[in-house]
């Protein structure tokens, strides 16, 4: 009795092998293929928030000529230092409580610029009270004139030198006073520009942050399913067994 060699791996088995082989750089392929396809898709996403978040700063840079809510208490100032009259400076101050009515109702509607606004509405204010300031030092320098006025008709011209000598000291002091109210406000419109630009680039660059995190946890979702697909093949495909021919 013989023995016969052990035959080796079917044409068949070596067909199935290869087929599932073929399967598995099919997927391999599919899945490089579709990992390119996002990484692409992720730099184009990346690249279209930034241009959202630099479109949105050259808007703010636009929105900041068209609003300038900071040119209402530089009026109001303006107004006051030209005031020669009681009724001249009330009317100044007339038209900073009108404008500060204005800036309240715009505050609801344009809370981008809520801090320009604030910053505008807070000088306003000051200029009403500055406004009736001025009214009674015009209605000093009046009284003092009419009494400069009558130490002439006197002949007191000692006196009235003097009060004229007050009157010139107080006018200087009051323009260096509204000097420095011009001053004050051009500071706090900067300061409110840079806080209001200050918090849209934080927002623009939040915006662009959320787009990369979301595009790249896409990414990785995807690339967890087709690895998902891969380990179903590796687990699911047929094992053939080589056939051994035994012959008595």
């Amino acid at each position: 009795m013989g023995i016969q060699p052990i035959s080796g791996v079917g044409h068949e088995d070596q067909a199935a092998s290869s087929q599932t082989e073929g399967q598995y750089s099919d997927l391999l392929a599919h899945s490089m293929e579709k990992q390119e396809e996002q990484t692409s898709s992720l730099h184009e996403m990346i690249k279209d928030a930034k241009d959202k978040a630099d479109a949105q700063r050259e808007k703010f840079k636009l929105a900041k000529v068209t609003p300038r809510y900071g040119d209402a208490p530089l009026e109001a100032y303006a107004r006051i230092s030209r005031a020669k009259t009681q009724g001249q400076a009330s009317s100044a101050g007339g038209y900073a409580r009108r404008r500060i009515a204005q800036l309240e109702a715009a505050q609801r509607s344009d809370p981008e610029h809520a801090d320009q606004i604030k910053a505008a509405i807070s000088q306003l204010k000051k200029a009403v009270t500055r406004a009736n300031k001025k009214k009674m030092q015009i209605s000093k320098e009046e009284l003092a004139r009419a009494r400069q006025k009558r130490m002439l008709r006197e002949n007191r011209r000692r006196e009235a030198q003097r009060i004229r000598q007050e009157l010139r000291k107080s006018q200087a002091m009051r323009a260096i006073q509204e000097s420095g109210y011009f001053k004050e406000t051009e500071i706090a419109n900067r300061q409110a520009d840079q806080l209001t630009a200050t918090k849209m680039e934080l927002r623009a660059q939040a915006e662009q942050i959320g787009a990369t995190v979301h595009a790249s946890l896409d990414t990785a979702l995807q690339g967890y399913s087709v690895g998902t697909q891969l380990a179903s093949v590796d687990v699911d495909a047929p094992v053939q067994t080589p056939q051994v021919n035994v012959q008595a």
